[in-house]
């Protein structure tokens, strides 16, 4: 077992010999056996171990189980303990998914504290071909089918090649002591009515049905590549870069051979589900303004195009500029200069924005617009609303959300990137010029 668990590390480039990794130790039979096989090549690694609280008295042996075994090795183990119902209740997700936010949230922070290269887990064979039913079960893609991955990110699964027999006889084999979780033997989880009942039936058409999911799975590993190849191809002619936001261009999706599978692709990058994805799909010809929203971002319907952009409260943020400030950061960056009026040569760019300078009340103040809002555009006699200048100017709703209006008091000065105030331009009589360069 020790060459397969080497070759497997070497194949799929899962660490270096001078890495620095976090193994993740239950007790368990598997991390047990990882564990092991760390120290049987001598690794730099340290362990963690969990205990969620939620068997009683048998979390609390295995931890103190862990604390023994660990320190007798000679490693360094980092313990934590969780009220899981607890978190569970306040933020109304499943007990399993509330263990699973609490481990990786810890793994990560010990791992930045501690700079930790890698944090393995104790995943094996026989997760990846569950993962790959439950995925079935739930409705899924082809990367939903590629099941559990050997490397992800600094996650990293070294155990993934073993199937419960070869690691079951490996603890035999080398006498390694383990704890039983008794929850594994309950099938009310769906993972273990899937493990206990459901999969043992498949082993009884085909003994060697294991190997065979197995082998189909890393096929589908390989398949998905060259169907990410072909999904990346297509994306770089239906998204654009505007104001920072990516943008897909409805008129080339729908061009494409597969425009739905290319928009779930799209938009799954983004926190959407197929169940959104569809709606948008099915309004991609509706009237502009329309807005959908995943769980961290929304896509907005506007002329011809979809717009992604991040989930933002309306900011009520207001930031000043002092006089003799020469640069401001945030929220945009503003270059600031003061001219002498003589000679100087009005530059007729939007990134720029030229003022008679004692005209001027400061602080200045840089905040978001407000409905009824009125300013004086350069060059015209009268007062315009802000929200008709967007209109007449075409913004879209996000362009509109992200733009910032430069006060001169209660005044408008400067609709940001766009259009100056008339109250403040210069003039034949402006002896200084107060110049901000938008960068």
């Amino acid at each position: 077992m020790l060459s397969e668990f080497k070759e497997f590390v070497k194949q799929n480039e899962l660490f270096g010999s001078s890495d620095k990794i976090l193994l993740a130790i239950s007790g368990g039979v598997d991390s047990m056996v990882l564990f092991d096989l760390f120290k049987k090549l001598k690794l730099n690694f340290a362990a963690v171990h969990c205990n969620f609280k939620l068997r009683d008295e048998e979390s609390d042996g295995d931890e103190m189980f862990v604390k023994q075994y660990v320190q007798d090795a000679g490693v360094q183990l980092f313990v934590k303990s969780f009220d899981t119902l607890d978190y569970a209740k306040v933020n109304g997700i499943s007990v399993e998914m509330a263990a699973r936010e609490l481990r990786y949230n810890y793994f990560e922070k010990l791992s930045t504290e501690h700079e930790f290269d890698y944090i393995a887990t104790a995943h094996h064979q026989d997760d990846l071909i569950e993962t790959f039913f439950l995925n079935l079960i739930r409705k899924t893609g082809i990367k939903g089918l590629t099941g559990i991955k050997p490397k992800s990110g600094k996650l990293i699964r070294p155990l993934l090649f073993a199937g419960r027999e070869m690691i079951l006889k490996y603890v035999v084999d080398e006498n390694i002591p383990y704890r039983e979780d008794s929850s594994n033997s309950s099938i009310v989880h769906k993972r273990n009515f899937l493990r206990h009942s459901i999969l043992p039936l498949f082993e009884n058409l085909n003994p060697s049905f294991r190997n065979n999911i197995a082998e189909s799975i890393q096929n589908l590993k390989e398949a998905e590549e060259v169907y990410q190849n072909s999904i990346e191809k297509e994306k770089k002619g239906i998204i654009r870069l505007e104001n920072n936001n990516p943008v897909v261009q409805i008129e080339e999706l729908i061009k494409s051979s597969f425009p739905k599978i290319l928009l779930f692709e799209i938009l799954s990058d983004y926190n959407f589900n197929s169940a959104v994805i569809s709606e948008i799909f099915q309004g991609i010809s509706e009237e502009s303004g329309k807005q959908y929203f995943s769980s961290s971002h929304r896509v907005v319907r506007d002329r011809g195009k979809l717009i992604i952009t991040e989930n933002r409260d309306k900011s009520e943020a207001v930031f000043y500029i002092e006089e003799g400030d020469m640069e401001l950061f945030s929220p945009v960056n503003i270059e600031i200069s003061l001219f002498d009026a003589l000679n100087f040569k009005i530059p007729h760019l939007n990134k720029y924005a030229c003022f008679d300078y004692k005209k001027l009340e400061f602080p200045l103040i840089i905040k978001k617009w407000h409905q009824g809002e009125y300013f004086k555009p350069l060059g015209m006699d009268g007062f315009k609303k802000v929200s008709d200048f967007f209109i007449d100017e075409k913004f879209s709703i996000p362009e509109k959300e992200n733009t910032w209006i430069l006060y001169s008091g209660n005044k408008i000065a400067w609709i940001i990137g766009y259009r100056l105030d008339d109250r403040f331009k210069i003039t034949r009589e402006t002896k200084r010029i107060y110049q901000l360069k938008l960068l």
